[in-house]
Parts: C-alpha cells; structure tokens; sequence
C-alpha cells in the first residue's frame, strides 16, 4: 500500500558561481592565468587591453533621457556610476612592467604523458577518457593510485561535472592496468605485484607466486616460508623459485619509467615572502592580478540601443545576449577579486602563526597548525582553507615550499612544550639514517631512542610515522654483510 506523505528537508547546495569561484581559488597560479585566458577568449565582454583614456565615463553616458527598461533589462544598471564601466584589478606588490626571470622548463617526457599517449589507442568515449586522464592524474611518481575510487568519483563530480560510480572507475581503470609500465595504477603493493606476474608467461613458477602475492600475501611480507608451503602443499624448492620471480618485479613503475627521462619541474611560487629590516613582507605573484575591464564596445551597443527610438524584436535579442555576457564578464571580475582576497588573507594567516619560523628558517619554529586554526582566522570554511593550501606554493628566503607543509598536529615534548610533527619526524628520520643496518632499530628501540632526545611518543604513533616517512619495519631495513 503506497502512502503519500509531506516533509521538510533542509538542505545546502552550491550555486554553480559558487562552485566555479571554488574552482578558481583551487587553481595554482599557472592554471589560473590559463584559465582567465579562456575565459577573455570565450567571453567578448571581457577585455583585458586596459585603456582608461578610451573608456567612456560616465557623464558621456548620463543625460536627461528616462532609463528605458525592455524585458526586465535595466540599461543603466550598467551605465549608472553604481556600475563603472570599467574595472581594472591590480597588485600593489608588482608593477606591471616586472618580468618573470625564471622561466619554466622541461626535458624528456613525463610519466603522465606517456600514459595518455596510450589511453589514447583505446576506444573511449569523450567521458571515458576525462575519466582516464583524470585517474591518470591521481597517480603518484612510484605509479601507484593512493585514493579510494569514491573520493575520485566525488571529485570528478565537483571539478568535471562527471557523475559516475566506482563500478564505472574501476573499467576505466582496469584499462590503465593494461598499460606500460605493468603495474601501473595499482592501488597498493599488492595489486602491483599481481598485476606484474599477470603479464609474465604462465610457468609454474608464475603462476605460485601469483597464488602466494593473491592470496598469501600477510605471509609473503612476514617471510613466514613454512606456513606457505603448508597451505600451498608444495615443496621449498618451489617456494624458493616463486620468491625469486617475485624479487624481479618492481614494486615502484612509475619510478622506474621516470629515472632516466624525468621531467624538470619549475615551480613558479602563487606567493613570495621577503624579510626587510625585520619584518616579513608578504606579496602576491602579479600572474595571480590580472587587469581586467568590461569591453566599450558592449558598454557602446547600450548606449547606441538607450538613444535609439526604433525597439525591434531583433535589436532587443542582442540586448539579450549582450546583458548575458555582461553580467557573466562582471561576475568574472568580481570572482577574480574574491579569489585574490581569499588568497592574501590565508597567507597573511599562516605567515602569522608561522611568524619565528618564516624569520628563522629554523624548523623548530615551526608552530603546530591545523585549517582550522586558519579558517577561523580569516572566517571562511576549512575546504576553502584546503582548496587553498593543496595547490598553492611559496617563496620564502629558506626555499620555496607547499602550503600544506606548514600544517602539522601538536604533540608535547617532555617539558610539556607543543612541538610539531614534522621536527619529530625529522629526527626519526636521522635515528633511522644513523642505524647499524646490520642490526636496525625496532619500533620499541625508537621511542626509547626518542624519548632521550625528549619526545615521548607511543609505538604506535613512531611506526606510523616511519611508515610515512617511507622506512619499512626494522627487518626488512636489515643488510647482509
């Protein structure tokens, strides 16, 4: 029995100048100069050629003539002084005149490239292959996909305007599977060395050790040897040549395509900090402040249209279109504000936290500091705040360095002082590079090591962070003499 009912559901959407605004303030600062291109390229009423002596003021425009008004379009809202007609954004940290010195170059062909070039050979359709140079995309430089498949599908909805499932990515991405170097797009280690052994000729050598990496792997990574041949019922002899066809495969394609043919990446910094007499000065990249203005001759066709007596059907459908484009021209400009807005104020944020250490250099300066402590600095959302930090880079007189670096948790020291993660991390990393590697340090080994150097920390949290700093557990770092 079907039963109709009435309910409330409150709920928050995005306006799609919302989404496009968050889709500016994530772009870096060579993507956003692209894309402001394209926008002057598809939009006419978009003028990038700033000359206020041409432009026309507004006593050129304002006579003693009643504002005409056809099909809800107010002529003079666009003439009115509320509205100048022109609009010229800058950076006061630039003149206009300065050059980019350095100048971004590359050599040999990317991983990235290389891939697509193949993807390329498949029969996709336009949004299969979005979909592919988008998962391509999230490939990291050892060649591995580190995002769960739903993150990826979220994200093509919001920055592609794509909506599909994790059934769909996972044929796109069985397709990547299949390219060169083998083993790309693997999700963990895993998946990786399966999808190697896959691709070799199916001996009996292959094929165990395709049965030991799908279905023994916890034993395979624990070497316990004689509990996989117990369940495989095979003799060591076959153990022993399985593991060496496995010892031959990469547990890193991407690098491995790459050593030889690297792409040299120049960063050109969003942001640049400067020290003077003191004091930090904070600017932001002049690519980053375009000059923008409405086109005249638009401005033009409302004037001719307001001083004409004739109102055609005809003339009032250009009107038409010519108020779309103004609108989306002014909003372009007023976006591009925001974005500047939202840039300097998350910088001058986390150049005040991070004020000693921007003076210093030194990283035991470095506050913890979290988006949200940033966010409620500057009053927006913390996925603005990410959006921002993800993507963006800056100059500073120790080096240029990602935002997100900066952001670390706090853990105490034994004086009870914060202290971040990273300078921890740092000096595991140098008790680890230090070891005897014949006999390397255990985990419980480390935090002794590192609660002498005052940092009190579980096991737990220093294999977690030895893990991320890429060393594996003590006896897979063991040498043979």
């Amino acid at each position: 029995m079907f039963k109709q009912t009435l309910s409330q559901k409150l709920s928050q959407k995005l306006s799609p100048q919302q989404i496009q605004l968050m889709k500016l303030i994530q772009l870096p600062t060579i993507a956003f100069e692209q894309r402001v291109l394209d926008e002057i390229d598809e939009n006419p009423a978009l003028d990038n050629d700033v000359k206020q002596e041409d432009t026309a003021s507004d006593n050129d425009l304002d006579d003693d003539s009643k504002s005409i008004e056809v099909d809800d379009i107010n002529i003079d809202e666009y003439l009115s002084d509320d509205e100048t007609p022109y609009y010229k954004l800058h950076s006061n940290n630039y003149s206009k005149d300065d050059e980019e010195t350095s100048v971004p170059y590359a050599s040999g062909k990317s991983l990235g490239e290389y891939l697509l070039e193949q993807v390329s050979t498949y029969n996709l359709s336009d949004d299969e292959h979005v979909i592919a140079e988008f998962l391509i995309g999230n490939i990291d430089d050892a060649g591995y996909i580190r995002r769960d498949l739903l993150s990826i599908s979220d994200d093509l909805a919001f920055s592609q305007e794509i909506y599909t499932d994790e059934i769909e990515l996972g044929k796109i991405l069985n397709v990547i599977h299949k390219l060169d170097p083998v083993g790309i797009g693997a999700r963990d280690l895993q998946e990786c060395l399966s999808l190697q052994l896959g691709a070799k000729k199916n001996t009996f050598e292959i094929k165990l050790a395709k049965e030991i990496i799908d279905d023994y792997f916890e034993e395979f990574t624990k070497k316990h040897f004689y509990k996989i041949i117990e369940q495989l019922e095979v003799d060591a002899e076959s153990v022993k040549l399985a593991y060496e066809e496995i010892a031959k495969l990469n547990p890193k394609p991407g690098s491995a395509y790459s050593s030889s043919e690297k792409t040299i990446e120049h960063i050109i910094p969003d942001f640049t900090i400067k020290i003077e007499n003191g004091y930090l000065e904070l600017s932001l990249n002049n690519r980053n402040a375009p000059e923008l203005n409405v086109s005249n001759s638009y401005i033009d066709l409302f004037k001719t249209y307001k001083e004409s007596e004739g109102k055609n059907k005809e003339i009032k459908k250009a009107v038409t279109f010519v108020k779309q484009k103004l609108d989306s021209a002014k909003w372009f400009i007023e976006a591009i504000k925001q974005r500047q807005e939202t840039l300097i104020n998350t910088m001058r944020a986390i150049m005040e936290i991070q004020h000693n250490y921007f003076l210093s250099g030194d990283e035991h300066d470095l506050k913890p500091m979290i988006l949200k402590d940033v966010a409620d600095m500057v009053h927006l959302d913390i996925s603005t705040i990410s959006r921002v930090v993800n993507s963006k880079y800056v100059s500073t007189p120790y080096g240029t360095s990602l935002l997100k670096e900066f952001f670390t948790e706090a853990m105490k020291n034994d004086e009870g002082v914060d202290v971040s993660t990273r300078e921890i991390k740092n000096v595991l990393s140098t008790i680890i590079d230090d070891e005897d590697k014949l006999k390397p340090l255990t985990d419980a080994i480390l935090v002794d090591k590192l609660k002498d150097k005052g940092y009190k920390i579980a096991r737990r949290t220093v294999a977690k962070y030895r893990e991320q700093l890429g060393y594996p557990v003590a006896r897979m770092r063991k040498e043979i003499e």
